[in-house]
């Protein structure tokens, strides 16, 4: 009897932790509720480059322009998602108007190859088939995202370069132009000053910008976005001139899906802007959903760990956009600044260049 007391006490006391543990953690019901409440219904985020951006370099009048080119584009996709449209839809169209500026090293304002011509890169991909189009090394499509987005949905390849690419763009209808047509005096500059030095550069950490009081505002770079729509998918694009006098048909990360480009509905969208070599090795994009996906860390963990950590130890400069499938979004760089801006469903819009 003595033996029997003291069990059905112990019993009595590890049903009663068992009670308060479950009242003290929330049910599932409660944390998806508690999940839902943090969920966007949308949200954009896009990027136009990052390197040595400073603010003593930039004139007032071409930071006000920069703030509102990157308005006015990510507005374009902002209205997009608030009124159904698709995620896809949303970069697509964002990116066209960053092609279109000469502020940025994409479509009107690519830089110039070292034979004097433009080459441009862009992919877009969709997270919730996966699929993905790229097009390298085009000089007639006025808009390679559009291409992009052709080459995944209208063919069966992932990626299409040079010529080919260009008549796969007639086929489908996609805007060409006259290669005349993505001349800027400025970039061209670009190219003469990397000459004179004798070396290939990117053209966001083009040092000689500093020291020369005509271009010391010629921070540009590669264009990228990250989309969430209403019906919970995500996508990402991104959109490129390259390197100031590259060589030999020199293709960076910008239309290597993993690398410039990665969409992920079980994680997350994401577009890259930097040193294109390193995140190549890197698989940049990629590595950042991997490690959401394989570790469980968050948007924000995973982003500060492959910019500030990995990258940087590879000795890659620049950074990313990115948001994930609740709409969190994340802005992570290495470099002086990095042209930015994102919205979320209530519409609070956050323009950035610098750092701080």
């Amino acid at each position: 009897m003595k033996k029997i007391i003291p069990l059905f006490l112990l019993l009595l006391i590890c049903f009663s932790c068992e009670n308060q543990s479950k009242s003290d953690t929330p049910s599932q019901n409660e944390s998806a509720e508690m999940s839902e409440d943090k969920r966007q219904e949308f949200a954009i985020v896009i990027h136009g480059g990052a390197g040595t951006i400073l603010k003593e370099n930039m004139t007032p009048e071409r930071e006000a322009e920069y703030q509102a080119k990157l308005e006015e584009a990510i507005r374009v996709g902002y209205e997009i998602l608030k009124n159904g449209g698709s995620s896809l839809d949303a970069v697509e169209k964002t990116i066209n108007v960053m092609e279109d500026s000469p502020l940025f090293n994409a479509g009107k304002g690519a830089v110039f190859t070292n034979a004097e011509t433009n080459e441009l890169d862009a992919s877009i991909m969709d997270g919730k088939t996966l699929n993905a189009g790229a097009s390298a090394g085009t000089t007639t499509v006025r808009n390679p995202i559009n291409l992009a987005r052709a080459v995944m949905e209208k063919s069966e390849h992932v990626m299409l370069s040079g010529k080919g690419a260009e008549t796969f763009a007639k086929e489908q209808g996609i805007t060409t132009v006259e290669p005349e047509y993505f001349y800027t005096e400025n970039r061209f500059n670009s190219l003469k000053r990397a000459k004179d030095r004798e070396k290939v550069e990117l053209d966001h950490d083009d040092k000689t910008a500093f020291y020369d009081p005509l271009i010391k505002d010629s921070k540009y770079g590669t264009v990228g976005c990250a989309a969430l729509d209403k019906n919970g998918n995500l996508a990402a694009g991104t959109s490129t001139g390259g390197m100031t006098n590259k060589r030999y048909g020199r293709i960076g990360d910008a239309p290597i899906i993993g690398s410039g480009t990665y969409a992920n509905n079980a994680t997350c969208a994401v577009s890259s802007t930097g040193w294109g070599e390193y995140f190549i090795r890197g698989q940049v994009a990629y590595d950042i959903s991997a490690m959401m996906e394989y570790k469980g860390v968050s948007l924000e963990e995973a982003s500060k760990e492959v910019i500030q950590n990995k990258l940087t130890n590879l000795g890659g400069t620049g950074g990313i956009i990115a948001l994930d499938k609740t709409g969190n979004i994340v802005m992570e760089f290495n470099t002086a600044g990095m042209y930015r801006a994102k919205m979320n469903d209530k519409g609070e819009l956050t323009v950035g260049i610098y750092e701080k």
